[in-house]
């Protein structure tokens, strides 16, 4: 009786570990903090991870899947808008964290976008990733069947084109230049200190400004950096930054 006691009580315990980690999960749905860009969008997560963990973002809701370690905590999901089930253009960029990001699989064709986080390290830790797209029809509704029934009517009409704001302009050029600033600075805290339209004569299609880099060390340097931008087609053309600031230019 006790040999089988011992049995059962072990073939408990081989079961519990048995059991897979991606068992553990919690769904969140985003906080959405704008009115909504038909052009694109942009999602920022941040979670905590001791091992390793995948977030998989649909639309506005995203799971968090824990596959090894601790149990892997939600901090912050804020999103522009729903991400469309099928954009045109996906992008993801890791932002904080000392382990590695991986973008398993992008978003399309109606599959969701999944995020692999690997923390080599012990010890609980914070991860921060965007995720950003262009283009892309929103989800499926009664609007756009009403829209699909009129769509022969209306293929004539001569629409003009959507054109960008200033403020959209300026947030697909800070896009830009925020991934160029994490491929060329990693590791780097990241801030705008400045941007807007140059008022130079025939440059109105610009976008310039200047970005913060501040170093592990704690040491600080600004560059310029300018976007040409195609208004009429909502799309940036070039970005680049530009050499760092000298002391003398600073107040420039």
């Amino acid at each position: 009786m006790k040999t089988i006691t011992v049995f059962v009580f072990a073939s408990a315990v081989l079961a519990a570990f048995s059991l897979p980690a991606g068992a553990q999960t919690v769904e969140r749905r985003a906080a959405i903090t704008g009115g909504g860009d038909p052009n694109g969008g942009k999602c920022t997560i941040e979670v905590v991870v001791d091992g390793a963990a995948e977030v998989e973002i649909r639309g506005d809701v995203a799971i968090l899947r824990n596959l090894q370690g601790q149990p892997a905590q939600w901090r912050r999901f804020v999103c522009s808008s729903p991400m469309p089930p099928r954009p045109g253009e996906f992008r993801f960029a890791g932002v904080d964290g000392r382990g590695r990001q991986t973008l398993i699989r992008p978003a399309g064709d109606g599959g969701p976008a999944v995020i692999r986080i690997e923390d080599p390290q012990s010890g609980l830790e914070g991860y921060t990733f965007d995720i950003m797209w262009r283009g892309g029809a929103p989800p499926f509704s009664d609007r756009d069947r009403d829209f699909d029934r009129d769509r022969d009517r209306d293929r004539d009409r001569d629409f003009p084109p959507r054109r960008f704001t200033v403020d959209q302009a300026v947030r697909v050029c800070q896009d830009s230049i925020m991934q160029q600033a994490r491929d060329r600075f990693p590791r780097s805290r990241l801030e705008f200190r400045r941007t807007n339209l140059d008022d130079n004569p025939g440059r109105n299609d610009w976008v310039i400004g200047v970005i913060e880099v501040t170093r592990r060390n704690g040491d600080r340097d600004l560059f310029r950096f300018s976007c040409s931008v195609d208004f009429d087609r909502g799309r940036v053309r070039s970005a680049q930054i530009e050499d760092r600031i000298r002391d003398r230019d600073r107040d420039r």
